[in-house]
C-alpha cells in the first residue's frame, strides 16, 4: 500500500474511533453488548480485501492466480462489493442483536467514510470536473480550476455524522433507524457528487442506488413495526 493511500486509511480509521468515543461517554443510544470498534475493524478488513478481489476479477485478473496482487490496494477497490461485504460482515457478527449493532456503528460508519473521502488531501486526489466557483482550487502545474469534489462528499458525510450521533443521543430512535438513515444519507451524498467527478458515467451509480433504495426500505419496515406495536395502558 503507497503512503498516501495509507494517509486517507489513517483519516478513516481515526475518524471512526473518535466518533465511536465520543458516542461511547454518552451511552451510544444502541444498547450494544458488542465491541463495535472490533466489529467496525474486521469490516473494513473484509470490505477492503473483498472490494480488491472484485476489481481484480473486473479487470481480468484471476486472485488464485496472483494472490499477491490482493495486497496492491492502489490497484483499486470496487465500492459496491466491499460496502456489502463490510455490512454483511457487521450483520453476521452482530446477529444476536442486529439492530443494536448497526445501529451504534451508523454515526462512525459515516464519519469513518468522511475521513476516507479527506483523505485526499494526503493522495493530492480531492478535485473533479472544471469550475469557476470562488473555493475552486488548481492541481499542481494546472491553471484549470475545478470542484473540491472529495471535500464536499467529505463535509457531507461528516455533517450526517454529527447530526446522526446527536440525534441517537437526545432522542433515542427506534431500533433500524439510525442504520438505515446512514446508509441512504452515505448513497446520497456519492450519488450528489458523482455528477462532479472526473470519472463521469464510468462510477457505480447502480451501487449507489442499491444503497440509498435499501436504506429507505429499512427505515420504512422498521417505522412500520415500530407503529405497529402495542401501546401499554394503565390499569
Amino acid at each position: 500500500m503507497e503512503f498516501s493511500l495509507l494517509g486517507a486509511v489513517v483519516f478513516a480509521v481515526v475518524s471512526l474511533y473518535v466518533t465511536l468515543y465520543w458516542e461511547a461517554r454518552r451511552g451510544n443510544a444502541a444498547a450494544s453488548t458488542r465491541n463495535l470498534w472490533d466489529v467496525a475493524l474486521t469490516a473494513a478488513v473484509v470490505g477492503l480485501f473483498a472490494g480488491r478481489i472484485a476489481a481484480m476479477v473486473s479487470d481480468g485478473v484471476n486472485p488464485l492466480s496472483h494472490p499477491a496482487d490482493v495486497l496492491i490496494v492502489r490497484g483499486g477497490v470496487s465500492t459496491g462489493p466491499a460496502t456489502l461485504a463490510a455490512v454483511l460482515t457487521v450483520a453476521w457478527i452482530g446477529r444476536r442483536e442486529l439492530w443494536p449493532v448497526m445501529d451504534g456503528l451508523a454515526a462512525a460508519s459515516l464519519a469513518g467514510l468522511a475521513g476516507w473521502h479527506a483523505g485526499c488531501l494526503a493522495r493530492d486526489a480531492c478535485l473533479g470536473t472544471p469550475s469557476d466557483l470562488p473555493w475552486a482550487m488548481t492541481q499542481s502545474n494546472s491553471l484549470v480550476t475545478r470542484h473540491p469534489v472529495e471535500i464536499y462528499a467529505a463535509l457531507g458525510l461528516a455533517l450526517a455524522a454529527v447530526a446522526l450521533a446527536l440525534w441517537k443521543m437526545r432522542d433515542r430512535p427506534a431500533l433500524g433507524l439510525p442504520a438505515g438513515l446512514a446508509l441512504a444519507t452515505a448513497s446520497l451524498v456519492r450519488l450528489a457528487t458523482e455528477p462532479l467527478r472526473p470519472a463521469l458515467g464510468d462510477g457505480p451509480v447502480e451501487w449507489y442506488w442499491t444503497g440509498l433504495l435499501s436504506g429507505l426500505v429499512v427505515i420504512a419496515v422498521q417505522l412500520r413495526r415500530t407503529q405497529r406495536k402495542p401501546v401499554d395502558t394503565a390499569e
